[in-house]
């Protein structure tokens, strides 16, 4: 083969080469337009060396730009990007602390109740211990002061010491009390700014505690007076009598119209005493009134004193 006919084969030659090249990077830029331009990248890399170096940096260039399909993020395949997740353990450990603190804060005010309890069933001399509610919350607050804004107390069908000349015992329907800033004193006293008390007594209980016999029964009469039946030593019939406060701890029954008895009724009959026994210190009768159930007594005080 001549110079002329070898010179006209590679020429032919290299026009296919540059061809396939042409073609080749026609298929790139489909490829990349298509999202598959780095997976051709890396998997057949081109021959020729310039002209492969620049389509393969624009492959790379391509590659690199965030977002577009062909890109590492958008491989199939390629690991998800990590997401970091907020941290939940704060949270956790306040609401265990804020439940610590409540359970400290009920036990605490549940230990508080009973002492008082102990506190106004010594005083008040009660035969069994009175239901207490310390109102207020959180406890624990009022505790660290040193002051207790308000203490409800109640109880019922209890008996009291009674200093009269019966049986020694003062039957108690019902005792409703509200103290106000109480200062407690260690686990054993308090003292009380403001306290007062409802105390229901019965009728029954108001004979038992005077001594008086048997066939002699109380009634309403009236606001403040008591309709008094007498049937006993020989006598019958039946007689007024009012109930009025006698002292800081006592009230009196006085017969006040005799009705059918005669003027040599007993003594004892016609007026006596009543007294509540061991009023705590501080503590006094304010006001006396019958109801339809029993005597209604008002007892209030300030600065009272409650020991154990």
């Amino acid at each position: 083969m001549n110079d002329d006919a070898r010179y006209e084969h590679f020429g032919q030659a290299g026009q296919g080469y540059r061809a396939n090249q042409d073609y080749q990077g026609s298929q790139n830029a489909q490829g990349l337009s298509l999202g598959q331009g780095s997976q051709e990248a890396q998997v057949h890399p081109p021959n020729h060396r310039d002209h492969g170096s620049q389509s393969y940096q624009r492959t790379q260039d391509y590659q690199g730009t965030a977002g577009y399909p062909g890109s590492a993020a958008g491989l199939p395949g390629a690991p998800p990007a990590r997401r970091r997740r907020r941290r939940k353990w704060p949270w956790i450990t306040v609401l265990v602390i804020l439940v610590l603190l409540m359970a400290a804060d009920r036990g605490a005010n549940a230990y508080a109740e009973n002492q008082m309890a102990s506190q106004f069933q010594s005083s008040a001399g009660l035969s069994g211990k009175p239901e207490v509610t310390i109102e207020g919350f959180p406890f624990l607050t009022q505790a660290i002061a040193g002051k207790l804004h308000e203490v409800d107390i109640t109880a019922s069908d209890e008996t009291m010491t009674a200093k009269s000349a019966g049986s020694g015992l003062l039957e108690i329907a019902s005792l409703t009390a509200t103290l106000q800033g109480v200062h407690p004193h260690g686990t054993t006293s308090a003292t009380v700014d403001q306290l007062n008390a409802n105390v229901l007594v019965t009728f029954s209980a108001l004979i038992n505690a005077g001594g008086l016999p048997q066939g002699i029964t109380l009634s309403a009469d009236g606001p403040n007076q008591l309709k008094a039946t007498v049937d006993i030593l020989g006598f019958s019939g039946e007689a007024t009598a009012t109930v009025e406060k006698a002292g800081p701890n006592q009230i009196r029954i006085h017969v006040t119209d005799v009705g059918g008895f005669s003027a040599d009724v007993p003594g004892s009959l016609a007026d006596f005493p009543v007294t509540l026994p061991k009023l705590p210190a501080g503590l006094s009768i304010q006001s006396v009134s019958v109801t339809q159930q029993g005597v209604r007594i008002i007892v209030s005080g300030q600065h009272v004193t409650l020991n154990q």
